[in-house]
């Protein structure tokens, strides 16, 4: 028989105390989260508004360790941590990876990597006093983004996720909770993923529900609809596909973040039929900040203003020169913030901050998701 000290048993009972009542308040107020990325401008950032940052982006060397890339200035890093003068319980995390990012599949192929992914990935976490760690793999089994990869990443990612999870806890103590996180995407990206194992290691998973269309599509289309249009393709992309996919998959809904741009995706040359939707195009495919449609486009007679009732999103289109934007605006995220809502999802990720204007998109998010229930 085991005896506990009763400041053992008092210490495990208020932890415990503390997660139930984490746990009570994402359930009844969604979660808030936006990546920040470094700049040479200065940070502008309500931290009121937010319930957490994802500062990206931390890479990997080939030997597993995780650091800081020349081009991020620490300093960057330490101003968002500074932000908690004004909400001491915003969370910020960092988040390693992105596209294009690799060495991941190294990293989590054996103990020896994996040990050192952790430590190094703990140790930065502990330097800038951070709330956890966000795991950004684009993605795992898949070189898409040029990266290495293996049939092994699948049950690797879920080994490295297990591991990390129990450090973590291990570093918490049993008095503090740090942040364990992916991004992902649905479908073929999601087929490295041991869904839902690795959902019992995370504290919840942003899905990246945009980019639908773009430079490698066939046709424009709606980069983050949230349902599907009738000209749409059955296979076509949306967030409820999305979504489902997750749920299918047995991840509880309250680990599920619906994310959102605060970008569009851009088309040229693209067919007249139906003022530019599912057109095919041959030029452009790019992006376009939210501040740059505000000051650009939404004023400009040239571009034409649509609503598609059925994917619940705007799209943009300049008949003389045959270009179509598609993007979200405050009427859209404030439609998929009732979406999140209804269906008890964990809340809503943004990608990223630089790209809002004066955070009026952000405050959309921050009314919908904390405020509207008390107007």
């Amino acid at each position: 028989m085991t005896f506990l000290h009763p400041r053992s048993t008092l210490r495990g009972l208020l932890a415990a105390f503390f997660f139930l009542c984490a746990a009570t308040t994402q359930a009844q107020s969604p979660r808030v989260i936006g990546y920040v990325m470094d700049s040479a401008a200065p940070l502008q950032l309500s931290a009121n508004k937010l319930d957490v940052v994802n500062f990206a982006f931390a890479h990997v060397q080939p030997d597993g360790s995780v650091y800081l890339p020349a081009f991020v200035d620490p300093a960057r890093l330490h101003a968002v941590v500074a932000k908690r003068a004004d909400n001491p319980s915003l969370q910020i995390v960092l988040s390693i990876g992105g596209w294009e990012a690799g060495n991941f599949s190294e990293a989590a192929a054996s103990d020896a990597a994996r040990k050192r992914f952790i430590d190094s990935s703990i140790a930065l976490m502990h330097q800038f006093k951070l709330d956890g760690l966000d795991i950004d793999w684009e993605y795992p089994t898949l070189g898409d983004a040029g990266i290495s990869h293996s049939p092994d990443d699948r049950r690797n990612f879920t080994v490295l996720l297990e591991q990390m999870r129990a450090q973590l806890d291990v570093e918490g103590g049993g008095e503090r909770h740090y942040l364990l996180t992916i991004a992902a995407a649905e479908g073929r990206a999601a087929e490295g993923l041991e869904l839902p194992r690795i959902a019992q290691s995370l504290d919840w998973i942003n899905l990246m529900t945009y980019d639908f269309y773009g430079s490698l599509t066939k046709t424009t289309g709606h980069h983050s609809g949230l349902s599907r249009s009738s000209l749409d393709t059955a296979n076509g992309r949306t967030t409820e596909a999305a979504v489902k996919y997750f749920l299918d998959a047995g991840v509880p809904a309250n680990k599920i973040n619906v994310g959102v741009p605060f970008y569009g995706r851009t088309f040229g040359d693209v067919g007249t039929a139906n003022n530019g939707r599912f057109q095919k195009f041959s030029s452009e495919g790019g992006f376009i900040s939210w501040r740059d449609i505000v000051h650009t486009r939404l004023n400009n007679p040239q571009w034409q203003q649509h609503w598609d009732e059925e994917a619940q999103v705007p799209w943009l289109w300049n008949p003389k020169e045959r270009r179509m934007v598609s993007y979200d605006n405050p009427r859209s995220l404030a439609i998929k913030a009732a979406y999140v809502k209804q269906h008890g999802l964990g809340g809503i990720m943004y990608w990223e901050q630089r790209q809002d204007d004066n955070e009026q998109l952000l405050d959309v998010l921050h009314h919908a998701l904390h405020e509207a229930d008390a107007d």
